[in-house]
């Protein structure tokens, strides 16, 4: 086998904040380098490094703010979970807002106690995905601001869930019943899924069942997934480049195109692609490796890189 590349991370900018953060993202097409951060007390606040002052912010939101997606590109407008609902604010307005400058409030959960876990944008920028507490994964589309609910949820929380490239009417999502699950909600069928089991042991015992807490979706069609005892799982089937012949269907959660391996010993919170062959991956305890994929058959492997992030929930690969 040929010899992987890694890269080693490089510090730029260390910025100091006050208070414990969930997320931290660089989303934001204006203003131009910025990030936003969120936190449990429900409020926004966007940095533009290295200067640590509060650029803009958004307070006094209803509940813990739990994942945000930002309109792409040249666009100041970004939707926020919030409790059992998704807002959206633009931060072209005042320099600090609060819930009542939302220029868009939609009620996505099945009732007030069914959180919203993550949400994200179609490649087109019209469809809205979102994920709840109940299991549920349903999208809104942004132009009627109509809700879909897919009749087949998972059986605990779901997660997280991704639009599937250059496919915008299907949707994967991952949740707490260690299932990965494959909707085309124009037609509200499932078409394919996928369920995870525990690796063997090593010497290291892990206490987590195999959730799945994270997804990213390449540019070619890949997928990657992190699960809550450390593996780290690709599927192949729908990637562009290692299809043999051409298929109408995305066969991304295919058993015999896909590959696993454990890479820390506790969950995996956050991944992205940086590109077809470049995954970056967080752990619970902040180590961020990143991983250089190659092709070899049918299959890839990977080599990686590490460094440390306090906490971290989310990670997320900049369109600016």
């Amino acid at each position: 086998m040929q010899p992987i590349n890694t890269t080693a991370f490089a510090l730029q900018h260390t910025l100091l904040i006050p208070a414990h953060f969930w997320d931290l993202v660089c989303p934001l097409a204006y203003p131009k380098d910025a990030w936003l951060k969120f936190e449990e007390d429900g409020s926004l606040r966007l940095y533009r490094p290295p200067d640590t002052k509060v650029v803009k912010a958004i307070r006094g939101l209803s509940s813990e703010v739990s994942s945000i997606t930002a309109m792409m590109p040249n666009s100041s407008d970004i939707w926020v979970a919030c409790g059992s609902s998704v807002k959206l604010f633009s931060f072209a307005q005042q320099l600090v807002q609060s819930h009542e400058n939302a220029l868009t409030v939609i009620q996505v959960g099945e009732n007030e106690g069914d959180v919203v876990n993550e949400i994200c944008l179609s490649d087109n920028q019209k469809t809205l995905a979102f994920t709840t507490d109940s299991g549920t994964v349903g999208v809104v589309d942004l132009t009627t601001k109509s809700i879909q609910r897919m009749k087949t949820q998972h059986n605990s929380i779901c997660a997280t869930a991704r639009f599937i490239t250059d496919r915008p009417s299907e949707v994967i999502s991952g949740g707490y019943d260690s299932a990965l699950l494959h909707f085309d909600f124009r037609q509200g069928t499932i078409l394919s899924r996928r369920e995870f089991a525990s690796l063997p042991q090593s010497s290291v015992v892990s206490l987590s069942p195999p959730f799945v807490l994270c997804l990213s979706v390449s540019s070619t069609g890949a997928i990657a997934a992190g699960t809550a005892d450390g593996q780290l799982w690709i599927g192949l089937g729908g990637d562009k480049r290692v299809s043999v012949k051409k298929t109408r269907k995305w066969e991304g959660l295919r058993k015999d195109m896909s590959l696993s391996r454990k890479i820390a010993d506790g969950p995996i919170v956050a991944l992205a692609f940086l590109d077809p062959t470049t995954i970056v991956t967080s752990t619970l305890l902040g180590i961020i490796s990143q991983h250089s994929l190659r092709i070899e058959g049918k299959a890839e492997d990977w080599g990686s890189s590490r460094s440390r992030l306090h906490r971290p929930n989310a990670l997320q690969r900049s369109m600016v």
